[in-house]
């Protein structure tokens, strides 16, 4: 498992005709326990690839869903070691590609080439860092490119057609399109013009463009799905699975098949 399986996820849902749908959940939240099991349930739902949260004390871009999963998380008692070595128990027969969202003080922690190696050894597909600028990716990348795990590039509303550009080129596993000005949570409109960015974004970048935070409704991903290559949705999964409603989760999932 690498960035290929990654890679090869997103090329089966574009074949199809379809757009990708990639959930976010918080390892930990419900128990390490439950882990494997809701990322089957995902994966049997749809999911084109699954973002998982690593519980972090100070996690700036999440808002207040992810904020207190990740609390319930830490308060469980879990570690970056317990989730890696949880997800890799079932590697060998899990079918859908993982990324994982963490910040760079966990990573610098555990050790820049000892977290790419046990992540390799979990199967994790990518990594995102939303606190790593451009600038210092130098911090993470031959690690990452030496176990074959994508480092996912976000991009900003406000980010300048210079550095969109050089976010493009270096695009891998799937260029992540922030569609708010702020953290991660539930929103009931997006900003004018938002779709032409998408679009531009597009136009440019060497990796599939997927829309994320505040995408909380099937509307959300039915409208913003039209102008990239699918969505990312965090806060509404989680807290549907805090409160144990799956069906709303499927619903999400399924909608992006009836564009």
């Amino acid at each position: 498992m690498s960035k290929a399986m990654l890679d090869n996820a997103f090329q089966t849902v574009s074949e199809a005709g379809e757009k990708a749908f990639v959930p976010y959940i918080m390892a930990g939240d419900g128990g390490l326990e439950s882990l494997n099991e809701r990322i089957r349930f995902l994966a049997d739902s749809g999911a084109t690839a699954i973002e998982l949260g690593l519980p972090f004390s100070d996690p700036v871009a999440d808002g207040p869903t992810i904020q207190a999963a990740g609390i319930r998380a830490l308060e469980a008692g879990t570690t970056v070691q317990a989730v890696l070595d949880e997800v890799a128990k079932e590697r060998a027969s899990r079918n859908v590609p993982l990324v994982i969202m963490t910040y760079l003080n966990p990573v610098f922690a555990y050790g820049v080439e000892a977290f790419a190696s046990a992540c390799a050894a979990a199967g994790i597909s990518g990594l995102i860092l939303p606190d790593l600028p451009l600038e210092e990716e130098g911090l993470v990348v031959e690690a990452l490119q030496k176990h074959e795990i994508a480092l996912i590039r976000l991009v900003a509303l406000t980010s300048t057609p210079e550095r969109i550009r050089a976010l493009a080129e270096r695009a891998e596993g799937f260029l992540y399109a922030v569609t708010v000005a702020g953290t991660t949570g539930e929103r009931a409109t997006f900003v004018d013009q938002l779709g032409t960015h998408l679009q531009e974004l597009k136009e440019v970048s060497k990796a599939p463009v997927l829309a994320g935070f505040g995408v909380s409704t099937p509307e959300h991903v039915k409208e913003l799905s039209q102008y990239c290559d699918g969505v990312v949705v965090g806060s509404k999964i989680v807290d549907a699975l805090h409160q144990g409603d799956r069906q709303q989760v499927k619903e999400l999932i399924m909608s992006r098949k009836q564009l």
